[in-house]
């Protein structure tokens, strides 16, 4: 667990304040980038994203942990195939207490949805008693953190087609780290620690 916190600690970090929301870029020592942008008035981290490096040259792409991801530039190509909109689709977010899913377009009714921990694979396993749907959720700041879920700290909520699946947090100081950085001017500038 110290590994990583010291690894975001010592990473050079970048940080651009535009009214209440607060977006910070983070150059780790290992040559990654992770960028997150959080709301200031509730504490909220609303999207983090890692840098993928191509090999051979081109432009980076970037995989959305959290939140949702950028929406893709306009294209010349055409598109010839699209997802179904009605397809399940998982949405992730942090809150100060939780870690939240929220798996949209299932119409199943409460009582069919089986949610259970898998410690060897340290992630959140979602099926339906019709054999209809099945989901791991991975939980990447728990691997980072060397944390295992549990099952005791699970809720789980059917609303409009929604699946809400809730995770309270164990630890909270390593998701408040970012809360202490202070820009030094206003746009983009170096944090340093408050």
């Amino acid at each position: 667990m110290t590994d990583w916190l010291t690894t975001f600690k010592n990473a050079k970090k970048t940080c651009i304040q535009q009214g209440n929301f607060r977006k910070v870029d983070y150059n780790l020592p290992n040559g990654k980038e992770v960028i997150e942008e959080y709301n200031m008035d509730t504490g909220v981290v609303n999207r983090r994203a890692w840098e993928i490096k191509k090999d051979l040259g081109g432009e980076d792409q970037w995989l959305t942990e959290l939140g949702d991801p950028e929406p893709p530039g306009l294209s010349d190509e055409r598109v010839l195939i699209k997802e179904n909109a009605s397809q399940p689709f998982v949405r992730r977010r942090v809150t100060k207490r939780s870690i939240e899913w929220r798996i949209h377009n299932l119409p199943y009714p409460i009582d069919t949805y089986r949610v259970t921990v898998e410690q060897k694979a340290k992630c959140l396993t979602v099926r339906t008693t019709n054999k209809k749907y099945f989901k791991k959720l991975q939980i990447p700041e728990f691997e980072r953190l060397n944390i295992l879920p549990q099952q005791n700290k699970i809720s789980v909520q059917h609303k409009f087609n929604t699946l809400i699946i809730t995770h309270e947090k164990i630890l909270r100081k390593p998701y408040s780290m970012k809360l202490s950085l202070i820009p030094k001017n206003e746009g983009k500038m170096d944090c340093k620690l408050g």
